[in-house]
């Protein structure tokens, strides 16, 4: 009778049970949300590795899980760039090669209670090694970080203040290696408890003793979304739309008005009017307006996207231009070998221009204010710096209006929440076409979220925080902890090795009984 393990012998069957046990992870995202399935998901893929006939398939199914998994975290994707999407994720998922083999050395046959010891540690730090190198902006920046699907629990949030997504991603990995040990290795059963109750130990010491935010005082700021707009003159259309959304404000004592991005669709300079039409607005709703300029700008060369602050007497000077771009969304890396992506996919036909630092903007009243374009909520450092520099309230102006009917949207909402709790600073996620949604100092929602289906000028009680989380002033400490971690384990198993290499050299010898021996015995 054929077994499951019969089955696996086919090395074409075996990947492909490691690419679909390797996409699991991605139910623990938004929309499906499964938050909870983040600390069994990574069991299959584990048990997978570590039964592996040899190292070099372990990394197999290391890279074909990682496969799966950036094909799944990325799927909406396909529309705008078909066949490259399964390029991309073959080049990514080959981030996890040394991971599957990783696995299988420490979690492999009967590990000893040293080896699941280490195994809680080193693997986790493991995984944390490939989303650091994925993290790299010119491969696709943290998307899907793991910790990343805890953005609605309130302990992953306070571990995200100590140490940020990446201490949420190490909690979670280490879980599911205690969870794959409790399945398929019953001597090791206590040890794995044991690591359990430790890693239990530790979130509870923090939940008891980080920093919570010091709120105070609260401030009424405004998104407005204007929902899809499509045509030829859609950026003409859109831009009214907002303005007669925005208009809606007035007398309801709003301190700040944020429009989504690529709201604006011309250089104001190139475009007068609109500028002289913000103005009105600024001085109909007594606020300052946030848009974001999605043009060919009047006084240098090449396009742009920038966050423009408005106020009763037009623009006030406060520009802060995109500097972390969407490969292949907004730039081809590598166009003279990869721009033939244009022609399989939507990928951008003309680069976009890099902003070259990150701006804190008065929006007057004492209210400072730290925008962000895109996808660069994702990246936690840009949001520290922003609270280092003195940001009040953490914004990001977004637009996922091509990928309108898939998971994206939700999940890039769901970002805010864990840089809010990051830097113990409100976020305001404002999209044209939602999901939008604002988030406190500890993570919390704030207020109503706009989803996809809503046009709306929605207006929010943000409460501000004072103080400073731990993450913010210590950094990125856990991936140096991890790199640390992957170092030493590295030495010792190098010295291990040569040392049983020197002992097998070692030619036996007589003894005066004459049995074998080792010399000096």
């Amino acid at each position: 009778m054929r077994t499951f393990g019969d089955w696996l012998a086919s090395p074409w069957r075996r990947s492909a049970a490691a690419a679909v046990v390797g996409a699991l992870p991605v139910l623990a995202f938004p929309a499906p949300s499964l938050w909870w399935f983040a600390y069994v998901a990574l069991v299959p893929w584990m048990l997978l590795a570590r039964a592996a006939p040899s190292g070099r398939r372990a990394a197999f199914d290391g890279w074909w899980g990682g496969f799966g998994l950036m094909l799944a975290m990325h799927h909406w994707l396909l529309p705008n760039l078909h066949v490259f999407t399964f390029v991309i994720a073959a080049l990514l998922g080959a981030l996890w090669a040394p991971w599957g083999w990783l696995v299988r050395r420490l979690l492999g046959g009967v590990p000893s209670r040293g080896r699941v010891a280490a195994a809680l540690v080193v693997v986790p730090s493991g995984w944390l090694a490939a989303e650091l190198v994925r993290s790299w902006e010119g491969l696709g920046g943290p998307w899907g970080v793991l910790g990343a699907s805890q953005w609605e629990v309130e302990a992953a949030l306070r571990l995200a203040s100590v140490g940020g997504v990446w201490l949420a991603s190490l909690l979670v990995v280490a879980v599911n290696v205690v969870v794959a040990l409790l399945v398929a290795v019953r001597q090791a059963r206590v040890p794995a408890v044991a690591g359990l109750v430790a890693i239990a130990a530790a979130t509870s010491a923090v939940w008891v003793w980080s920093p919570r935010p010091d709120t105070g005082d609260r401030v009424r700021v405004a998104l407005v979304q204007p929902g899809v707009v499509t045509g030829r003159d859609s950026a003409d259309r859109r831009f009214d739309r907002e303005e007669r959304l925005t208009r809606e404000l007035a007398g309801r004592d709003v301190a700040l008005v944020v429009w989504g991005e690529s709201s604006v669709g011309f250089d104001l300079g190139d475009r007068p009017d609109l500028a002289r039409r913000l103005a009105a607005l600024s001085r109909d709703t007594g606020a300052r307006i946030l848009v974001n300029v999605d043009a060919r700008r009047s006084d240098r060369p090449g396009i742009y996207k920038s966050s423009v602050l408005t106020g009763p007497d037009g623009p006030t000077g406060d520009r802060y231009d995109k500097m972390r771009l969407v490969p292949f969304g907004e730039y081809v890396p590598a166009r003279s070998l990869l721009g033939w992506a244009t022609s399989v996919g939507r990928a951008a036909g003309e680069d976009r221009r890099q902003g070259t630092e990150q701006v804190v903007m008065d929006a007057g009243g004492g209210l400072r204010i730290g925008p962000m374009v895109c996808f660069e909520s994702a990246f936690p450092d840009m949001s520290r710096h922003l609270a280092e520099d003195g940001a009040d309230v953490l914004l990001a102006q977004s637009s996922t209006s091509t990928f309108q009917r898939s998971w994206a949207p939700a999940q890039h909402a769901s970002l805010a929440a864990l840089r809010a709790a990051e830097t113990g600073r409100p976020m305001m996620h404002a999209t044209l076409t939602g999901v939008s949604a604002v988030y406190g100092p500890d993570g919390g929602r704030v207020g109503p979220r706009l989803g996809t289906d809503t046009v709306a000028a929605q207006v929010y009680e943000v409460p501000l925080a004072r103080g400073t989380t731990l993450y913010v002033r210590f950094g990125d400490w856990p991936l140096y902890g991890a790199l640390l971690v992957l170092g030493t384990w590295g030495v010792t198993e190098v010295v291990r090795f040569r040392r049983r290499a020197r002992k097998s050299l070692v030619p036996p010898v007589r003894t005066a009984h004459g049995s074998p021996g080792r010399p000096g015995h």
